[in-house]
C-alpha cells in the first residue's frame, strides 16, 4: 500500500500541467494567511496549508496518539497543491500509524464487559434470559448518565470534528451539537475563488473535500 501511495504520488506530482493548475490557485490572502485561516474557523488540511502546524492528535492528543511517530504536515503558500500536498502524504503519516497500532496492540478485550452498557454477544441472547434482557434494556432505555456537559473533538481528515453534549441525568441528551469540518470549511472558498476564474473553482471545491451531508442543514 505505502509503494502504491508513492507512485500515484509520483504521477500526480511529476504531471507540470498538474502544478500549473494547482499552484496558482490561493487559499487566502497572499498576507497572514494563517491567521486568516483561522479567523475562518478553518481546520486540518486547509489550515495547516498555510503553514499552521495545528492537528488535534499532537497537540490535544486522545487515545493512544501521544504514543504514536507521526509528522504534522504543514505547507507554506496555502494553494490548492500545498492542499493536495497535505493530504496525500497524510496517508503515509495514517499507514505510519497502523502499522505502529499493529505492532504494539495489546491482547485482551476490546471493550468493556459491563454488561449494564455494553451488548451481550449475538449467540449470548439465545441462549440466557439475562443476556437478551439486557440486550432489549440497553437498545430501549439505554443507560443514564450523570448531569453536566462535555465536548470532545477528533481530528478527522477534513479537520476538527467535534461533539457537544448536555446531559440531565436521564438517558436521552438533553442537547446535542456536532462541530462538523465541512461546514465551518467551506466560509474559506470565497476568499479561495476571489480574482480567480470559473474553471478554478472546480479545483478549489475539490481541495476544500466538503462533505454536502455536513453542510446541508
Amino acid at each position: 500500500m505505502y509503494k502504491k501511495a508513492s507512485v500515484i504520488l509520483i504521477l500526480f506530482t511529476a504531471c507540470s500541467l498538474f502544478q500549473q493548475e494547482e499552484k496558482a490557485i490561493v487559499s487566502v490572502t497572499d498576507t497572514d494567511k494563517g491567521k486568516e485561516a483561522i479567523a475562518l474557523g478553518a481546520t486540518g488540511p486547509i489550515l495547516r496549508s498555510t503553514g499552521v502546524p495545528w492537528d488535534l492528535r499532537r497537540d490535544m492528543p486522545y487515545l493512544h496518539y501521544d504514543k504514536m511517530e507521526f509528522d504534522v504536515i504543514v505547507g507554506q503558500y496555502g494553494d490548492a497543491y500545498d492542499r493536495y500536498s497535505i493530504r496525500f502524504n497524510e496517508i503515509r503519516e495514517s499507514m505510519r500509524i497502523v502499522y505502529q497500532v499493529l505492532e504494539n496492540m495489546p491482547s485482551g478485550d476490546f471493550r468493556i464487559q459491563n454488561k449494564k452498557v455494553t451488548p451481550p454477544p449475538r449467540a449470548r441472547i439465545d441462549e440466557s434470559m439475562e443476556a437478551l434482557i439486557h440486550h432489549f434494556k440497553i437498545f430501549t432505555e439505554g443507560f443514564k448518565v450523570p448531569e453536566g456537559e462535555v465536548y470532545v473533538a477528533i481530528e478527522s481528515p477534513r479537520g476538527e470534528i467535534g461533539c457537544y453534549i448536555v446531559s440531565d441525568g436521564s438517558s436521552n441528551p438533553y442537547r446535542m451539537h456536532v462541530r462538523a469540518p465541512s461546514f465551518v470549511n467551506i466560509q474559506t472558498m470565497p476568499h479561495m475563488m476571489r480574482g480567480g476564474l470559473v474553471a478554478d473553482a472546480v479545483a478549489v471545491i475539490s481541495s476544500v473535500d466538503p462533505v454536502l451531508g455536513e453542510v446541508d442543514r
